[in-house]
């Protein structure tokens, strides 16, 4: 008789022991410390920027405290400007600072554009960067060899062969007439004008032409298909693609002009008079400051020359600000349209 065995307890069932212990994460706060030290250091960079900016503008606006408290608003609407009685008005530096920066636009925003635009579209590979290159080299050149090649060389040319011919063509006309009546002496507003023109134009065609590069090459390639021409895809697409970054480029190349100095010294004759001729002398705030700084012997003169530099600053400052405005309508009608 076969005896049955009791049946073995079940044996238990294996634990699986736990492995090691994941590595300690290190605190949350030492995995932020150098996130929030590079967020304060750019902060406190950019904060700086304006602090300095502030700074700026309160020197300058104390410095002409004296010449504001003087002549009141008579200071900017006056352009009497009298060191030997202490008469001074802002009226005339700034005229000649706003006309001559005009002219700058008037001329090269359409050559600017057109390099770019040549550059990008239409010249030769193998000649792009050649002339890219020597166009960046123009933005080099000190400011003072566009003055003395002004003076010495496009002033002349400018009294002897074309201010003659505008005199005579244009000076007779029955508007414009007065904007180009007046001796043929080379140096005044027109030609500090053209000078401030060629020395923006590196500035405007640079930044144009790497904005009209960054233009998709798949909307190119789709106006290609629906059988565009070289201009339509320039006028339709390019162009407006790019239209706010390039006004962008036009206002810097007009800031540039504002307060170019030593070429304006050179060429734009330092004159103090007011007159509606392109062709004769005037001021412009920058040149007044560099020519008569060191001469101002009085606390009222040195005084008005600090006043003049804030008012630069201010006019500067507006139309930098009518600029973003500009942009900002432009982006708001562009985001509309798509």
């Amino acid at each position: 008789m076969t005896s049955l065995a009791a049946p073995h307890d079940a044996a238990p069932v294996p634990t699986q022991e736990a492995g090691p212990a994941p590595a300690a994460s290190p605190p949350a706060s030492r995995a932020a410390l150098p996130e929030r030290l590079y967020g304060l250091a750019t902060a406190g960079a950019a904060w700086l920027v304006l602090l300095i900016l502030i700074a700026v503008t309160l020197s300058m606006a104390l410095g002409g405290k004296l010449a504001f408290q003087t002549f009141g608003l008579g200071f900017v609407t006056s352009a009497n400007w009298d060191v030997v009685n202490g008469q001074f008005g802002a009226f005339v530096p700034i005229y000649g600072t706003l006309v001559t920066s005009a002219i700058a636009l008037v001329i090269a925003v359409p050559v600017s554009i057109g390099i770019a635009l040549f550059l990008t579209d239409i010249a030769p590979v193998w000649s792009r960067q050649p002339i890219a290159v020597a166009i960046e080299l123009l933005a080099a050149v000190p400011s003072i060899i566009y003055g003395m090649w002004g003076l010495f060389l496009f002033a002349p040319f400018m009294a002897s062969h074309v201010e003659p011919w505008v005199n005579d063509t244009l000076g007779s006309l029955p508007l414009v007439g007065p904007l180009f009546a007046g001796p043929p002496i080379g140096i005044g507003m027109l030609t500090a004008g053209i000078v401030l023109g060629i020395m923006i134009v590196p500035f405007i065609a640079s930044v144009a032409r790497d904005v009209l590069n960054a233009v998709p090459a798949a909307l190119r390639e789709s106006a290609v298909a629906l059988g565009a021409t070289r201009w339509e895809i320039l006028r339709h697409v390019s162009l407006p693609y790019t239209r706010s970054a390039i006004v962008g480029a036009i206002f810097l190349g007009l800031g540039r002009a504002l307060g170019e100095t030593m070429a304006v010294t050179f060429v734009l004759g330092n004159a103090h008079d007011l007159s509606a001729s392109l062709l004769m002398p005037s001021n412009s705030i920058a040149a007044a400051i560099a020519n008569e700084f060191t001469e101002a012997d009085t606390e009222l003169y040195r005084s008005s020359l600090i006043a003049l530099a804030f008012l630069l600053f201010i006019v500067t400052f507006i139309v930098l600000s009518l600029a973003k405005l500009m942009l900002a309508r432009m982006d708001r009608s562009l985001g509309r349209t798509h």
